[in-house]
């Protein structure tokens, strides 16, 4: 494990299984991803960021799973589905998606599928 890796967990140790499985996903199921890691949130990167992991609360304290962290991810359009707690246009033709995971299966086919949709639209962005 990554000491940045670490550093980034460390007031939030509980949610490092659900980061290593997501990471573990995105790396088998998508190609040339590289991991950028910062202050507030990790970066799956391809020509650009196309996958987030942060702690920045999209749901409100009453309904967060005990263990959580929020995965984001951005597309061309809008994405309609119960399991995304908020998407924002930041700019025209490109949504942002935010999905508060609190289990380990909760990282499944169809939030991976959502990751590679985005990566295949950050690798085409110019």
């Amino acid at each position: 494990m990554n000491d940045d890796i670490l550093m980034f967990f460390s007031r939030h140790m509980e949610a490092l299984p659900l980061y290593e499985r997501l990471e573990q996903r995105i790396l088998a199921e998508i190609p040339d991803v590289r991991i950028k890691i910062a202050k507030t949130q990790i970066s799956f990167c391809n020509k650009r960021g196309f996958a987030f992991v942060s702690f920045n609360p999209c749901r409100p304290a009453r309904e967060r799973p005990a263990v959580w962290m929020t995965v984001s991810f951005g597309l061309g359009y809008r994405k309609e589905a119960e399991r995304i707690d908020v998407a924002t246009e930041p700019y025209p033709g490109r949504w942002t998606h935010h999905v508060m995971v609190g289990g380990e299966e909760e990282i499944d086919g169809e939030l991976l599928g959502w990751i590679q949709e985005a990566a295949a639209f950050s690798a085409c962005k110019k």
